[in-house]
């Protein structure tokens, strides 16, 4: 039996960039020793290697693709700006995206990450020489899929629809979630309020009542109050509920934009930094 285990050989790689199998070997040859693992990563490296394990990956690229039925959007972070906007970092960001639609289920999927994917971010690590980092797959099953990445690929996101919406809104709804930050507007938390998080809207709701009550309102009104307040926090931070974006002036919530029975099933976002 080896004296290392897989997750030994990652800690490594985690902290020198280098690659698995390079690690794997290093270990091996150092019978466990994680010092003399990384002296041995040093040499064969030509005594360029660093250890990045302390060193924070904040910068990054998104990239998004769909296509059968599926969409997915991938945040792949590195150290510094220019290695995020390295054209290879930028190329093989988009290959992941494309090669995780092969991947099943929906939401979080970074853990499903297949070896050719994993590899991908391998390559970038041995190459950049930096903390490459795979740290969002997000993916999504529906009829059609609004999508959008901003120019310097820094954010993006995914929404799916069910039924007739046409391309411009597909695209709009997309950027609506992309934009959707303060100061502008909350980042919805869920499509409708049957999916905000019951801790965020009970949360919401004891605030409402306590801000009541201190104004020496009865009880029974300083409910009816909160309630009215918490109605207002629901479409807030809700995509259905939120006023939709591309249209400020019309103050229409992303509900009135969807017709002839289109329904937005879930959505995903990513940002770097």
């Amino acid at each position: 039996m080896p004296a290392f285990t897989a997750a030994d050989v990652k800690a490594l790689r985690d902290r020198t960039s280098m690659g698995m199998m390079e690690c794997k070997k290093a270990m091996t040859e150092a019978d466990g020793d994680v010092d003399k693992a990384i002296a041995l990563l040093r040499e064969w490296a030509g005594g360029k290697m660093d250890d990045r394990g302390d060193r924070e990956a904040s910068e990054g690229a998104i990239a998004a693709a769909n296509g059968n039925g599926a969409a997915t959007l991938v945040l792949l972070t590195a150290e510094t700006d220019f290695a995020a906007k390295n054209e290879d970092f930028v190329a093989k960001t988009q290959k992941i995206a494309e090669l995780a639609l092969g991947l099943s289920g929906t939401g979080d999927v970074t853990d499903q990450a297949t070896d050719e994917i994993k590899q991908l971010v391998e390559d970038l690590r041995i190459t950049i020489k930096e903390n490459i980092a795979l740290k969002q797959i997000h993916r999504l099953e529906a009829e059609k899929f609004g999508q959008y990445v901003h120019t310097n690929r820094k954010s993006g996101a995914l929404v799916a629809v069910a039924g007739d919406a046409d391309d411009e809104l597909l695209k709009g709804l997309a950027m609506h979630v992309t934009a959707a930050v303060p100061p502008v507007t909350p980042a919805p938390l869920a499509v409708d309020k049957d999916g905000l998080p019951a801790e965020a809207r009970d949360a919401a709701k004891q605030q409402f009542v306590e801000e009541a009550q201190a104004t020496g309102k009865p009880a029974e009104i300083a409910e009816k109050i909160a309630g009215g307040k918490l109605k207002k926090w629901e479409d807030e931070h809700t995509l259905l509920g939120q006023t939709y974006i591309r249209e400020l002036d019309a103050k229409k919530p992303v509900r009135d934009y969807l017709i002839n029975g289109a329904t937005i099933t879930g959505f995903a976002r990513a940002a770097a930094g």
